[in-house]
């Protein structure tokens, strides 16, 4: 172990007395380390600007309750210091992986069903447009220039707030950044980690949000609404679940740049901010949105 790393551990009673090796695991803004049968989260550098480490500690240990995510061993908000079980023989979910194993599609749903529908309740309410207000003032004290036309897509959006509006639903415990490699799939259940973002929300962006993030097809889209609904979505439902494709976009387009204007050296913010925001552009053209824009309005 690094010096850092092992006084982190010796501080830490659950991992007390551990001589092994630490093996660095994947984290884009945190840094991740598997030691033994648990697993270590040490903060990464500026994230405590946009997140709230103590909504983090609830929500995940909810989220362990409902048997949704492996169980808290340790967490020290201060710090934003996490220890959580290893699941053992599982794996890291990738775009490469949910298209290789149509089950782990299947699992994902069902798991996201299960922390859906559970009792969990989390201490933050996630609010899409507040947070893209918030995250534009993180970013205006930050020399990084929004993609050209991000505030006008932002008035465009003006409409799908108030198509949303029309239709509230009831607000449950989402995770809320469903990355593929916060899914990590034993082969028998998909396990969902990482709850920095989690909070109350409409259930429909952690679907949307899953599909854009892995890359799903029609076919894949099927699958996972099956799984979750067990029968055909709702009309709203699914109209919800597309909108959010692309609002999800709008949305990490600013959190990409964060990272940017932090220096964050894991990939290329900037190709990264970019391209989540032509996605998001391409998605608002498509007749698709429109159409599903049009059930929320008339439903």
């Amino acid at each position: 172990m690094t010096d850092d790393i092992a006084a982190i551990v010796g501080g830490i009673p659950a991992l007390s007395g551990w001589q092994g090796k630490a093996l660095r695991m994947g984290g884009l803004t945190n840094r991740v380390y598997r030691l033994g049968d648990h697993v270590l989260r040490l903060p990464g550098h500026g994230t405590e600007a946009y997140i709230d480490r103590a909504n983090e500690a609830v929500a995940a240990a909810e989220a362990a309750r409902v048997g949704v995510s492996p169980a808290l061993v340790h967490v020290d908000p201060a710090r934003g210091l996490m220890v959580t079980r290893y699941v053992d023989g599982a794996r890291t979910m990738t775009p490469e992986g949910f298209a290789a194993d149509p089950g782990s599609v299947t699992r994902a749903g069902a798991a996201l069903a299960r922390l859906h529908r559970s009792d969990a309740r989390f201490p933050f309410r996630f609010e899409l447009f507040a947070m893209i207000d918030d995250y534009l003032r993180v970013l205006s004290g930050k020399e990084v220039a929004l993609p050209p036309g991000y505030h006008d897509v932002v008035a465009e959006a003006a409409e799908v707030r108030a198509a949303l509006a029309m239709r509230p639903v009831t607000a449950v415990a989402c995770h809320c950044d469903p990355l593929c490699e916060n899914f990590v799939d034993d082969g028998a259940r998909m396990w969902i980690v990482d709850w920095e973002y989690s909070g109350m929300n409409d259930p429909m962006w952690d679907l949307g949000d899953l599909s854009v993030e892995a890359g799903f097809d029609t076919a894949q889209d099927e699958a996972l609404l099956s799984a979750y609904f067990g029968a055909e979505p709702p009309a709203t439902d699914l109209a919800r679940m597309v909108i959010y494709k692309a609002m999800c976009d709008l949305l990490w387009t600013l959190w990409g740049l964060i990272q940017l204007a932090d220096g964050n050296p894991a990939e290329d913010f900037r190709a990264y901010a970019d391209g989540r925001f032509a996605r998001c552009t391409a998605l608002m053209g498509e007749g698709d949105f429109a159409r599903h824009l049009a059930v929320l309005r008339h439903a």
